[in-house]
């Protein structure tokens, strides 16, 4: 028998005070033989953070003394912020000083010393905005049990500098041997686990578990990212055979009770080189110049069940991650690329959306079925755009010209009801069979993905309209408003630089400005900046609604193949599973820590390649020119986006030759005092690889001095002086067009 139930209760009531496990035990049960049983769940809640301990051991909830358990999420000074699941708090802002010895993703208790209050002003009205401020008391759960690192050696000692530059200290390897099997030179790459760590003011220790390889070995980058985040490469061998048992076609069983779409042109689109196909789509045309549109989805929960080997491994993992070089799916290949993808000619399970549509893209009729379909045709992104761009010559090329017309109408609504244009061009890097970089293209969000994009959007919302009318417990994505002080900063450099940007804080006038951009010179410098305002998505138990597409109600729905949020919700509203409260609250911390883990590896083994790249430029004295556009000014210099690769860097102020600048912070620009040049926001500026620094991934460029001759920086001066003359004509026109319409 359990007690964590009635132990909450009883901690939960009004009149509770704290008192000690003894006084606890015995308002609970009178049997003196259940006491053990009592101070053993006690325990347990004190471990997961559900209960606290004051100073004079009686306990009490975490609420009720100003504590609070979250995620922290680490920077590079030592310091961070604390996530919680509570919509209602906002992140707890921990210093250097107050994080103990916490890491990255690791599950903390937070005592909530006092608020910051900040002065917010503008032109439309006067708030005082409060931030949070604590210090962990204890670290609850680890995030990650191992450290991955370079090895390095002083005269006596042995010690680990980590990868990830949000681990500040370096780990010490005491009493550290070439014993056995291990053998390690200096320079390798190594995974090591923290034995003893006893304070922040002390270097951690450890003990060396495995050796990588030199970092320049073929593998050893992408794996060390691998090690490093803690992302499985193998299955367990129990998860493989439950997997192979389902076998690898559908069976006349599974079509029972589903609704056959096997004749309908069904299509899915996708990246040229996927092999899990989760989404597919079918769009007809009926009587009274309405549409019929299905939205067909993977159905994984029909092999994927509660509690199996596949469920437990699949929430642990609770995403698939998409490294550069490989994927490390949620699912074995048997099911992510073979029984539950859509592929095209064969039969497949999906739990499918139905929409009824006007002309106009209204939504007049929505039905949840459970279907089989067979997709008739795979298209990559870049085939069906190039079907957009001419005429349709067969029914299923028709399809994706009426798809298109319907999305664009689908869009064009979504972003009049306030959604926000953050849309961004991204970059893909390929590698030859070396591993190192042959090429970097540019990925367009153009109307191919957009045809896509918006379908999964409104079957995203509609099934998470009916969780919401069937009064269900699932999980939802939540997007929270932006931090206005980081608006109130980014409004601030768009007046510097001529720019009109109204209060960005009111949704529809942020779009509106956002919009305003389209072809300006300053679009991706002020885009980016809006982007950095914005909190990250996540997973919840409530639902508050999603900020950046302005929906009330969202949910994923459309991904069960790589994401674990996905396969709960189809076992939500298809096979009417209940959920208890405190396991989805669980899963939804889980997976959107697993998503966050996911993401910044994607990040790294992309910029590790990108590091590695420039290096070689270094060592071989071949640096290739990139043009920079200068995204933001600091006292240091100028922080750059290349776009040819994807990637920023600084260009540092003392390295500027061709003129000696000064940090004008009134103006946010970079001032020379001999020249008179000027470099702001938006600046375009030729540059190569300067410094590569490793460790800390960060790359410094320096400017190309044949770019910037006097003669030519005269011109560069010209063009600024008549950039507000510029900016003006380019927002006439924008008026000229709005009254055309």
């Amino acid at each position: 028998m359990t007690y964590e139930k009635q132990l909450i209760h009883f901690m939960s009531r009004k009149k509770y005070v704290p008192l000690c496990a003894q006084e606890i035990a015995a308002h609970i049960t009178s049997e003196g033989s259940e006491f053990k049983e009592v101070r053993r769940d006690l325990r347990g809640l004190l471990r997961a953070g559900r209960i606290v301990k004051l100073p004079d051991k009686r306990l009490a909830l975490p609420k009720d003394e100003d504590h609070v358990v979250g995620r922290i999420i680490m920077n590079r000074r030592g310091g961070g912020r604390v996530i919680t699941n509570d919509i209602n708090k906002s992140a707890i802002e921990i210093s250097s000083n107050s994080a103990l010895t916490a890491m990255h993703n690791d599950r903390v208790l937070v005592l909530v010393e006092r608020k910051i209050s900040t002065q917010r002003s503008d032109e439309m009205s006067a708030k005082v905005k409060s931030r949070l401020r604590g210090k962990v008391v204890k670290i609850l759960e680890r995030a990650r049990t191992q450290i991955v690192g370079t090895l390095d050696k002083t005269r006596q000692l042995w010690f680990v500098v980590p990868n990830d530059p949000r681990t500040s200290h370096v780990i010490y390897l005491p009493g550290f041997r070439f014993k056995g099997k291990i053998k390690a030179k200096r320079g390798d790459k190594v995974v090591v686990e923290i034995t003893e760590w006893p304070s922040k003011h002390n270097a951690p220790e450890g003990k060396l578990i495995e050796v990588l390889g030199s970092s320049k070995k073929l593998g050893v980058d992408v794996e060390s990212i691998i090690r490093q985040y803690e992302i499985s490469s193998k299955f367990p061998s129990k998860v493989l055979s439950e997997a192979k048992r389902l076998g690898v076609n559908v069976t006349e069983r599974d079509l029972k009770g589903r609704v056959d779409c096997r004749e309908d042109i069904v299509i899915t689109i996708d990246p040229f080189d996927a092999r899990d196909f989760d989404d597919a789509i079918s769009v007809q045309r009926i009587a009274n110049r309405r549409w019929k549109v299905w939205v067909h989805i993977a159905d994984v929960s029909n092999y994927v069940t509660p509690n199996s080997a596949l469920d437990k491994e699949a929430r642990r993992r609770g995403n698939s991650t998409y490294l550069i070089d490989r994927v490390l799916p949620m699912l074995p290949e048997a099911l992510s690329n073979e029984l539950c993808s859509l592929k095209p000619n064969v039969d497949r399970l999906a739990r499918s959306v139905e929409f009824t549509l006007a002309d106009s893209g209204q939504i007049e009729k929505v039905g949840f079925h459970s279907t089989v379909i067979c997709s008739k045709h795979r298209y990559a992104y870049e085939e069906a755009l190039a079907i957009l761009k001419r005429p349709a010559t067969n029914d299923k090329e028709r399809m994706i010209h009426n798809a298109n017309k319907l999305a664009q109408k689908l869009r064009k609504t979504r972003f009049r009801a306030g959604a926000l244009n953050l849309d961004m061009p991204e970059q893909k890097v390929l590698l030859d069979s070396k591993g190192q970089v042959k090429e970097v293209n540019r990925v367009e969000n153009d109307i191919s993905h957009q045809l896509i994009e918006e379908f999964m959007l409104m079957a995203n919302e509609a099934v998470a309209k009916e969780i919401k009318r069937r009064k269900l417990k699932a999980l939802h994505r939540i997007h929270e408003a932006p931090d206005h002080e980081k608006l109130d900063n980014l409004r601030a450099q768009a007046i510097l630089m001529g720019l009109r940007a109204g209060n960005l804080a009111n949704q529809k006038q942020a779009g509106k400005f956002l919009e305003s951009l389209n072809g300006h010179p300053l679009e991706d410098v002020f885009r980016v900046g809006y982007l950095r305002c914005m909190k990250r998505a996540c997973y919840s138990t409530h639902s508050i609604g999603h900020y950046g597409l302005a929906k009330k109600d969202y949910v994923h729905f459309t991904s069960p193949i790589r994401r674990y949020a996905d396969l709960i919700v189809h076992r939500t509203v298809y096979q009417n599973q209940k959920h208890q409260s405190q396991m989805l609250e669980e899963v939804a911390d889980h997976i959107s820590m697993t998503e966050r883990n996911s993401s910044d590896a994607e990040f790294d083994s992309k910029l590790v390649k990108l590091l590695a790249h420039l290096q070689r430029q270094i060592d071989e004295g071949k640096s290739e020119t990139y043009t920079g556009l200068v995204t933001e000014v600091r006292s240091i210099g100028a922080m750059i986006d290349i776009a040819e690769l994807g990637m920023k860097g600084l260009v540092k102020r003392l390295s500027m030759s061709d003129d000696h600048y000064h940090y004008a912070s009134e103006r946010g620009r970079l001032v020379g005092r001999l020249n008179g040049n000027e470099i702001s926001p938006g600046y375009l500026m030729q540059v190569q690889i300067e410094r590569v620094d490793l460790h800390k991934k960060q790359a410094d460029f320096r400017l190309v001095n044949s770019k910037f001759s006097k003669s030519k920086t005269k011109k560069k001066q010209h063009s600024h002086q008549n950039f507000s003359l510029k900016k003006n004509k380019f927002r006439q026109s924008k008026k000229t067009k709005r009254k055309r319409k």
